[in-house]
């Protein structure tokens, strides 16, 4: 399942740092803007404990997990709408993403140069919104000339995207992002899906502190905070300085250990890929037995013949059934057997709507 989130922000806010930090590939770091140029796309494993748990269980010969892809985009200046420094290039990889991790610099280092010469996470945010509303608003002006005009002829369906246009120009202007206007029925949400809007991709803000605030954040992290309160997004705290020397840890260990003295109970790159992972409002199943324990990747709200076509098409093109076994009954109860025997084994039809962490084993015929 080919979902991509991008890393964003302006230059020099830990960007690269970040992605080297969970992805396998390895962007250049410095201290000068635009160090990023290309967009660097890296694939990482989603940590799961239940696919540990399970592996356990059934000593499968191997254990795939789940992963996702990290896009680390050249920062962004102002002007960027209009093509200033990267900017035209930087908003085509944005919009070919499918979520924003925003990362916003909350820490103070006279070593690490600010492009605006001071620390700032909201103005930074501001500077990076502003530019993707206005390609946004001139996105939506462009359509709406073409949809109002085809509404007032008595197009129905134009009639109903002018009309959301309409409240997505209002918020541009305003200066919101269109992921604050809110969606009144399954049909509008179909409609701004189409529209790939910019500012209607979920975000994620990053808030990359020092190694002190990286437990409980900084007055900079309250500050987003109140800034990003009226918006559906969240705020993930993460030191990029320390994951960095975590992922220079070879020993499992030493990474505990080190976690222990800073007193977290896992690592910020940990919490950003599961983090990214439900952004992306992707889920997972799993299939479990001594020759392989697999997660794999869902949309939630997907029924079971769509699951079944993600481990091969032919598995829903000939769907039957699915039996469906609760990852804690198989826990507790350890086999396939057991769980038949105990009921716990649910036999689904085309319309069950898979649950994240469902072990999983498909019926087709083709």
């Amino acid at each position: 399942m080919s979902l991509k989130c991008g890393i964003v922000g302006l230059p020099n806010v830990g960007k690269s740092t970040l992605f080297n930090c969970i992805s396998s590939g390895k962007a250049q770091s410095a201290n000068f803007p635009f160090c990023t140029i290309e967009p660097n796309l890296g694939s990482t494993n989603v940590p799961d404990k239940r696919l540990e748990v399970l592996s356990e269980i059934c000593k499968p010969q191997r254990s795939i997990p789940a992963t996702v892809d990290i896009v680390d985009i050249a920062g962004l200046v102002k002007g960027a709408s209009h093509g200033e420094g990267l900017g035209n290039q930087f908003l085509a990889n944005i919009r070919e993403c499918d979520a924003i991790l925003h990362v916003l610099r909350c820490f103070e280092d006279g070593n690490v140069v600010h492009l605006d010469g001071s620390v700032d996470p909201v103005r930074d945010k501001e500077v990076v919104d502003t530019e993707l509303q206005i390609k946004d608003l001139e996105t939506v002006e462009a359509r709406l000339a073409k949809t109002e005009k085809a509404g007032k002829a008595g197009d129905k369906e134009a009639a109903k995207l002018a009309a959301l246009l309409n409240r997505y120009k209002e918020a541009l202007q305003q200066g919101r992002s269109c992921r604050s206007v809110v969606l009144n029925n399954e049909e509008e949400q179909a409609l701004a899906r189409d529209l790939f809007l910019l500012t209607n991709k979920p975000v994620l803000y990053v808030c990359n502190v020092d190694d002190a605030s990286a437990v409980n954040g900084n007055a900079y992290v309250d500050a987003v905070r109140e800034a990003v309160k009226d918006e559906n997004a969240e705020i993930l705290i993460i030191s990029a300085r320390t994951e960095s020397e975590i992922a220079e840890m070879e020993e499992y260990e030493d990474r505990q250990m080190f976690l222990e003295e800073m007193g977290l109970e896992e690592s910020g790159v940990v919490r950003l890929i599961q983090s990214a992972y439900h952004l992306l409002g992707l889920q997972t199943f799993f299939t479990a037995g001594s020759d392989e324990c697999r997660a794999w990747t869902i949309h939630k709200g997907d029924k079971a013949p769509k699951a079944a076509g993600v481990i091969h098409t032919d598995f829903e093109k000939g769907f039957i059934r699915a039996e469906v076994i609760k990852y804690e009954d198989f826990i507790n109860l350890k086999t396939e057997a057991a769980c038949r025997a105990a009921g716990k084994m649910g036999i689904e039809g085309k319309d069950y709507v898979v649950q994240d962490g469902d072990i999983m084993h498909f019926l087709f015929n083709v």
